[in-house]
């Protein structure tokens, strides 16, 4: 039987996760900017990093931890480098500091073709899919990668969790070629722990080799996950690898002590990467039959799916699927497990909970 999905307004949406941030001391800004974010999640149908999960982190790892900082001010490196900015964000919250860093690299691809932003001492962004989409769908070609809040993934042949999930995310320009931006987004375990989290809220199994518990064994159930698996095994772990690398060149803590504890002198705090690169900075302009870049690239991808491969689908097209469906709605769909979620939001900050009852379902 598939799940019931109740219509709730945007705007009410939005209002509710505001208040909660400001509840929690976040400025108004802050506040609506964490609220655009978690609505594009829902938007899209990233039920894993939606306000709910965005709230659990903060309350986690961020306000109530010392480890995001209301009211932060990023302070800005100075860099020899035109195309490159370096920022300290001093623990500011993650998704108002993400999206300053992708406007400034867009910024900096208008002038120089390609642009990139580093983020020292910062608090989890999320999605990093959420920023790149948006991106791609103003044109440019976008990648960010973070190093997750905690060290909960077990690297390849190891036995205790020293690497997060440390996503991937590559955003492109194919609105006029497929119909949306191809995002391609990804957690380098087999599932994110907001998946875990999911589906414990909802009662489902695991899928197998994703998790481990408490004795490194292997387990399909929620209630019992203590770390995470890397996917295809050892690529998966290069590939978390990588975040961790590039959050050591950035100036960021060692894995197992973020979001935890640290000796006097050490950090705790997540590092971020944004690159953007403007399309016509690596047009060659030497397309077979006359085509031009857009038409190339619409034709690169219709090879890709044709020989048989029509059925296939590309990343991004199940969060544009569901972009319709909520165009469609009328409103964010949310189960009434996220609805139970919200008021337990609601009450912690003192706003009316939602009534079930109040909200239409989905046709």
């Amino acid at each position: 039987m598939s799940e019931t999905f109740y219509i709730v307004p945007q705007e009410q949406h939005d209002t509710l996760v505001a208040q909660a941030y400001q509840h929690r001391g976040y400025t108004a800004d802050e506040a609506a900017q964490a609220a655009r974010f978690s609505a594009f999640a829902s938007h899209h149908g990233i039920r894993t990093h939606n306000a709910i999960k965005a709230l659990h982190l903060d309350h986690l790892f961020g306000s109530a931890a010392g480890g995001c900082a209301p009211a932060a001010e990023i302070e800005k490196v100075e860099s020899r480098f035109a195309a490159s900015e370096t920022w300290n964000a001093n623990k500011k919250l993650g998704q108002a500091t993400a999206y300053e860093a992708i406007d400034t690299a867009m910024a900096l691809a208008d002038k120089y073709g390609i642009g990139q932003v580093s983020v020292d001492n910062a608090f989890h962004y999320l999605w990093g899919g959420g920023y790149v989409m948006e991106a791609a769908k103003k044109g440019y070609i976008a990648y960010t990668n973070c190093t997750a809040a905690l060290a909960e993934v077990v690297p390849f042949m190891g036995k205790f969790p020293t690497l997060g999930t440390n996503p991937h995310s590559w955003g492109f320009p194919t609105t006029d070629a497929v119909g949306f931006p191809i995002v391609i987004d990804w957690a380098t375990s087999v599932i994110a722990m907001g998946r875990v989290q999911q589906f414990l809220r909802e009662g489902t199994a695991l899928p197998p080799n994703a998790a481990v518990d408490k004795d490194g064994k292997p387990t399909t159930d929620a209630k019992e996950v203590a770390a995470l698996m890397p996917f295809g095994a050892h690529k998966g772990y290069g590939l978390s690898l990588i975040n961790e690398i590039v959050g050591a060149f950035i100036g960021g803590s060692l894995p197992t002590l973020r979001s935890r504890q640290a000796p006097e002198g050490e950090k705790r705090t997540p590092a971020f990467y944004f690159q953007v690169i403007h399309p016509d900075a690596i047009n060659g302009g030497a397309f077979a039959k006359g085509r031009n870049q857009a038409e190339n690239v619409k034709a690169v991808i219709e090879d890709i799916l044709g020989h048989g491969n029509e059925n296939c689908l590309l990343p991004g097209q199940i969060e544009a699927k569901w972009a319709e469906r909520v165009v469609k709605a009328g409103g964010l769909l949310f189960s009434k497990a996220e609805i139970e979620a919200f008021n337990e939001i609601a009450e912690e900050c003192g706003a009316p909970t939602w009534e079930l009852g109040s909200f239409p379902t989905e046709a």
